[in-house]
């Protein structure tokens, strides 16, 4: 018995470390996950290309959406992504909502999908692979558009389906969300609160801007992509970096992008993503 599914990644509106909100949108690059149930009792994994990478989480995603249905036949998931791990595109949300969803479609059972994400974040906590359990990101990777969460709660406090145009830089360094100095990003919490509640409002560009000024500060990356997206686009450290991703008009991104692929790393143009993960 097989399923796949794929699943979108994500940037940042509000990064959730500082107050327990967060929001996030998604974007137009995916991860795909495969599941075979086996007959095992096990459940193993492997990530394509990367073998040693931590494979934890998508087996722990498994595990639980078996466990959900008491089913122990037990299986593997390989997943292969167009995004780089680490690199602050939501890549672990990603690959969890594919892997949940890839799982139901074996097992030909059903769930809501705002339900099949919390799994996933559940996993994700347990595994450690998250400070808080990263529901921003994974709501918005599973349900498309831009969320605004609770992280504390798991709520789903807002969604809307902008139609951005999207530039991504990654540089070629990684930072793992594991890492993050937390006792930093929780001294900007006042900040935070600003963020929170423009993106309550729908001022999401707004909000992307203070963010990412907010967050680089905390995290020691540099703003100056962030300043020179301004002040014709929006940008924003994504996650707890090192990518920034910026929005607004095609062509103002694409002078953007001139300046900012002049950096060692990976710069592209993409869109926003509102269809969510689904099945194959």
């Amino acid at each position: 018995m097989e399923g796949r599914a794929v699943a979108p990644a994500a940037g940042t509106v509000l990064n959730a470390l500082a107050n327990g909100y967060g929001s996030a949108f998604a974007i137009d690059a995916y991860t795909e996950a495969t599941v075979e149930l086996d007959g095992t009792g096990d459940v193993t994994g492997e990530i394509a290309g990367k073998p040693d990478a931590d494979t934890r989480l998508i087996e722990r995603c498994v595990a639980m959406v078996l466990d959900r249905f008491d089913d122990g036949r037990g299986g593997h998931v390989r997943t292969e992504s167009e995004v780089p791990m680490a690199s602050g595109l939501k890549s672990s949300s990603a690959a969890a909502n594919a892997t949940v969803l890839a799982t139901l479609e074996a097992l030909e059972e059903e769930l809501e999908r705002i339900d099949a994400c919390r799994i996933g974040v559940d996993a994700a906590r347990e595994v450690g692979v998250t400070v808080t359990g990263a529901f921003d990101d994974a709501s918005a990777s599973m349900l498309g558009g831009v969320t605004v969460t609770d992280n504390a709660t798991d709520e789903l406090l807002r969604r809307d389906e902008p139609e951005w145009n999207v530039l991504v830089y990654t540089p070629e360094e990684r930072a793992f969300s594991a890492d993050a100095d937390v006792e930093r990003c929780e001294r900007i919490a006042p900040i935070a609160d600003v963020v929170y509640e423009l993106a309550m409002e729908g001022a999401y560009e707004d909000a992307m801007c203070v963010n990412g000024i907010a967050f680089c500060a905390a995290l020691g990356f540099p703003s100056e992509p962030i300043v020179e997206a301004l002040p014709d686009t929006a940008a924003s450290l994504s996650g707890t970096g090192p990518s920034f991703t910026a929005v607004g008009d095609r062509e103002k991104l694409q002078q953007l992008r001139d300046i900012w692929s002049q950096r060692d790393g990976h710069t592209w143009l993409t869109t926003t993503q509102t269809r969510g993960a689904r099945r194959r």
